[in-house]
Order: structure tokens, then C-alpha cells, then sequence
């Protein structure tokens, strides 16, 4: 009688074993997708049976990661959490670090910044004597990402070159590429291009050195720095490439990476002239990120169509694909929008067209409903007026207006009765007196703003004070009837270093003064007290009638 065959042993858990391979996941970026999904679950179950709860969690990262690379960004933010509140729990800061570090990217893809740069400073300052060294120069490369997307350059420097000497001096040549590559696109999202070709010159060498060819993400930096450059066939080969070796392997890569290839060449193949080919990439773009969920390339897909319509002289698509890009950007949820948004101009070579383009642009910086300067243009002109007025020395008056129980109207009558006070009031708003380039724009739903320049702040308040006397006094019963219609303000006034962010910000601190002081008055920050005068002014609350 023949033996029955002998069942295979498994070999036994070596936590150790599974640590240094995790170890190698987490450090190397390059692998097979489905092979790592699988052995990630192995290791869930190997060590959620031993006991090993930290690998039981770094496994169940390793899987959120892998979500995030097949572009399932909502199951990866479910695990994400769960391993964030256990590593918060326990203290277990290396654990902390790797789930900022995705979780900085995850936000990046969904169109967070502000978030994303959150994580990636919680991602460097989680860091310890535990921290693989690897880990700690993915964080610093992530910070530097998060520095350069909020507008903070010189800091994104520092945290490059921080990485480089890291990686230097730890012989990890895989990350000196990256921080290289990804210093070389920051340089070139500010225009630097000839910057950016010596941070490519440095990776290059690095690369030879090697023996390593140039990756995906290399080669869409080389395509994007060369079409800044003026070389667009060098850019379009180097865009087809990345491409290529994009989808030549089952490489992990982020969710938003093929998208952010083809913007690259739909970006490419408009400057070389290739319109037709530029719109089938664009349109490609939109239908991928609509699928992915990728809302910040799907807008930038937006902005492309415009660039292309324009390119090709159909100036009124090129006017909607920028409405629908503008409309996308208010979506997102960052808080640095303002800095994130920036209006591009498109050149046009006849007199007639350009006429068209100017009267499009003109209609984007102005609010749709009301007429008035919309918030995109706040963002694009307070800046240069503040600091043209710090150098002549010209005063700058700065208010927040807001109609009081607006909502009311909306919910008693009709959102259509709103918007006719809503336009009502802008016209009342717009014959104030501004001064040289003071304006007044609709912020968003029934805040307003008023910039009123070369007047000083007494005197604007006056007027301000005759603005809101017109609105309360307005014969309003033939839009409300028996509903009232009074505007708070809050103001604020300019010093040498003031900003964009300082300014509003006291301005609606004394708006909501304003409104706690009973509405429909005006409340002044204490920048504008005139101190020449000596004279204090106090909230100006209407008369009883």
C-alpha cells in the first residue's frame, strides 16, 4: 500500500523577514503591482495570526498605497485613516511619517494642496531616530512638492538640495533622481527654464553614473522644461517616451500619473502646432480624470481646451472651456486657490482677434450675475495695487460688505428675488467713488468688496457710510415687500507691508464685529483710525426711522 503523499510545510513567519521586505516596498517604487497587492495581504494575515500588530499595519499600508496607484483613491483614504489612528495611538512615529507621506500625495491627486502640504510637514515633523533614512528624504522631497504647489519657491529649494545631500550621503542614488527630477518641475512651474535644464544636467550625470536609464516622471520633466525652452520636437519625443515606459510595465505609480503625461504632451503638441493632435489628447485627459476622479487634472484639462480653442482661433469655445475652468477651480477645496489659480493671457496676431480675446478676458474677471469684478480678478490685481500704493505712498481703504439676513429673502421669496437685490445692490456698490484702480467685486454669494484708493481712510468711510444709508434708504417693497434690505461693513486700511491675506483678514474680523454689533453699520479695524486726525471712530449703526 502506497504512502499518501506528504503535505507541503508552510514555512514558518519570520517578522524580522517581513520587515526588511516591507522595508523594501516602502524604500524602492518600482514593482510589480498585483504581485505586491498579493504578497501586502499575506502579510496581513501572517501577521495579524502571530501578533505582529505594527506589520499587520504597515502591510495594511502597503495595500492603501496600492489602492492609490490603481486609482481607488477613496478605498486608500478609508485605510489610510485606520492606520493613522493606530499609529497616533501606539506612538509609533515611522508608521506616522509613511502615512503622511501618502496621505500627501493622495491630496495632491484629489486637488488639496492645502492639505497635502499639511501632511507632508506632519510627514517630516513625525520623524525619529526610527526613521529609515530613505523615508525621511521621501518626506523632505514630498515637503519641497508641497512648498512649490503653495507658491513658496526658496522653501521648495531648501528642501531639494536638503534632499540631495541626504541622499548623497547615503549613497541612495533611486531618491537623488527624484529629488532632482521633482526640483527640476518646480523650476519649471516658475518659469525657469534654463534653471531647470541645469537641475536635468545634474540628474543626467547621476543617472550615466549608474547606468540607469531616465523613468517616466524624468522624461515628462525633460519634455516640459524643453517645450519652455523652445524645443518642441526634443519635447515631444521625450513626451512619447515617458509614455511608452509608462505603459510598457505594471509599475506602481501615483493615480494621476498617465493624465499627467498626456497634459504634458497635449501641452507639447499645442505649442509645436499640432492642434488637432492636442485636442484629442485633451479630450482624453477629461474622459481619464472623470473616471479616476481626479479633479485637479480634470480642470487643467479645462484650461488646455481654452489654450487650444484659442490657438486655433475659436475664441468663443476657448471663453467657455475657461468658464468651465474657472467654475472646476472654485470647486476645489484648497485653501490656497488664490495661489494656485493664476490667469494666462492668450496672444492673438490679427487686431479683430485680439479685440475678441480682450473681450472674453474681460468678461472671465467679472462676476456673472452682477456685473462686478469677480474674485479671480481680487486675486490677480490687489496684490500689484498694494504694492504700487506702499511705494508711492498712496493710502489703500479696504472693505467687506455683507447683507444682512440675505438668506431670509432667499427662503421667504425666491433665489430670484435674491439675485435682483443681489444686482440691486452691486449697482449701488459700483457708483461709489474708488479712486485710481480702486474697484468693487462680488466675492461669492452676498459678500462684497470695495477697494477705494488715494483717499484717506476717513474720508472713505464717509462714503462708505453715505453707501450704506442709499442701500438701507433703497425703495425696496416692489422686490421684498415688507422684507428689509441693510448691509454690514467691515474696513480695514493698508500700511507699507501690508498683504492680500493680512488686509481681508482684519477687514472681515471687523465685519463680524460688524454683525455682532447688531448690523447694518460699519465697525473699522484699528489700521483704519487716520492717527493725524486723533479722532476715533466708532460703529455707525443706522437711525431708527
Amino acid at each position: 500500500m502506497s504512502a499518501a503523499p506528504r503535505a507541503e510545510s508552510t514555512p514558518p513567519f519570520d517578522p524580522a523577514a517581513a520587515a526588511r521586505m516591507l522595508d523594501k516596498y516602502e524604500d524602492d517604487g518600482d514593482f510589480d503591482l498585483a504581485e505586491t497587492e498579493r504578497t501586502a495581504a499575506e502579510l496581513e494575515r501572517a501577521a495579524d495570526a502571530h501578533g505582529e500588530t505594527e506589520l499587520l499595519w504597515r502591510a495594511r499600508l502597503l495595500q492603501a498605497t496600492m489602492h492609490e496607484y490603481r486609482g481607488d483613491l477613496a478605498a486608500s483614504a478609508r485605510i489610510l485613516s485606520d492606520v493613522l489612528a493606530w499609529a497616533d495611538a501606539n506612538e509609533r512615529r515611522r508608521l506616522q511619517a509613511s502615512a503622511h507621506r501618502v496621505l500627501a500625495r493622495l491630496h495632491r491627486a484629489m486637488g488639496d494642496m492645502g492639505a497635502s502640504l499639511d501632511h507632508s510637514l506632519q510627514c517630516v515633523n513625525a520623524q525619529d531616530d526610527t526613521t529609515p533614512v530613505s523615508i525621511r528624504i521621501a518626506c523632505v522631497i514630498k515637503l519641497g512638492d508641497a512648498f512649490a504647489r503653495t507658491g513658496s519657491p526658496g522653501a521648495a529649494r531648501e528642501r531639494y538640495e536638503e534632499a540631495d545631500r541626504l541622499a548623497v550621503e547615503t549613497g541612495n542614488v533611486y531618491k537623488r533622481i527624484m529629488a532632482l527630477n521633482n526640483y527640476a518641475y518646480a523650476e519649471y512651474e516658475e518659469g525657469n527654464g534654463e534653471q531647470a535644464r541645469g537641475v536635468l544636467a545634474r540628474l543626467r550625470e547621476v543617472a550615466q553614473a549608474h547606468g540607469m536609464p531616465l523613468g517616466f516622471s524624468v522624461l515628462d520633466t525633460v519634455a516640459r522644461v524643453e517645450t519652455l525652452c523652445g524645443d518642441h520636437d526634443t519635447a515631444e519625443q521625450a513626451a512619447l517616451a515617458a509614455l511608452d515606459a509608462l505603459r510598457s510595465e505594471e509599475l506602481a505609480q501615483d493615480a494621476d500619473a498617465e493624465t499627467d503625461l498626456l497634459l504634458t504632451l497635449a501641452l507639447v503638441q499645442r505649442r509645436k502646432g499640432d492642434l488637432a493632435a492636442a485636442l484629442r489628447t485633451a479630450v482624453q485627459v477629461q474622459q481619464e480624470s472623470a473616471r479616476l476622479s481626479l479633479t485637479y487634472n480634470a480642470a487643467q484639462a479645462l484650461f488646455e481646451l481654452s489654450e487650444i480653442h484659442a490657438a486655433a482661433g475659436d475664441y468663443k469655445d476657448a471663453y467657455l472651456a475657461l468658464s468651465e475652468f474657472n467654475a472646476a477651480q472654485e470647486r476645489l477645496s484648497s485653501a490656497e486657490r488664490d495661489v494656485q489659480a493664476r490667469n494666462r493671457q492668450v496672444m492673438f496676431e490679427v487686431a479683430e482677434a485680439r479685440r475678441q480675446a480682450e473681450w472674453f478676458r474681460e468678461q472671465a474677471l467679472r462676476d456673472a450675475l452682477t456685473g462686478l469684478r469677480n474674485r479671480r480678478f481680487v486675486d490677480e490685481h490687489l496684490p500689484p495695487l498694494l504694492n504700487r500704493a506702499a511705494a508711492d505712498g498712496s493710502p489703500v481703504t479696504i472693505a467687506l460688505l455683507d447683507l444682512d439676513h440675505f438668506k431670509r429673502i432667499n427662503d421667504t421669496l425666491s433665489h430670484e428675488t435674491g439675485d435682483q437685490v443681489l444686482t440691486t445692490v452691486a449697482g449701488l456698490l459700483d457708483s461709489v467713488e474708488t479712486g485710481p484702480d480702486g474697484f468693487a467685486a462680488r466675492l461669492g454669494g452676498e459678500e462684497f468688496l470695495l477697494v477705494v484708493r488715494g483717499t484717506d481712510p476717513g474720508s472713505a468711510v464717509a462714503r462708505l457710510e453715505g453707501l450704506r444709508h442709499r442701500i438701507a434708504d433703497h425703495p425696496w417693497q416692489p422686490i421684498t415687500g415688507e422684507l428689509p434690505v441693510t448691509i454690514s461693513i467691515g474696513v480695514s486700511a493698508a500700511t507699507p507691508d501690508s498683504t492680500q491675506r493680512t488686509l481681508l483678514s482684519q477687514a472681515d474680523e471687523a465685519l463680524y464685529r460688524a454683525k455682532r454689533g447688531g448690523r447694518n453699520r460699519i465697525h473699522l479695524d484699528p489700521s483704519a483710525v487716520t492717527p493725524p486726525q486723533r479722532r476715533r471712530w466708532r460703529d455707525s449703526a443706522a437711525l431708527a426711522s
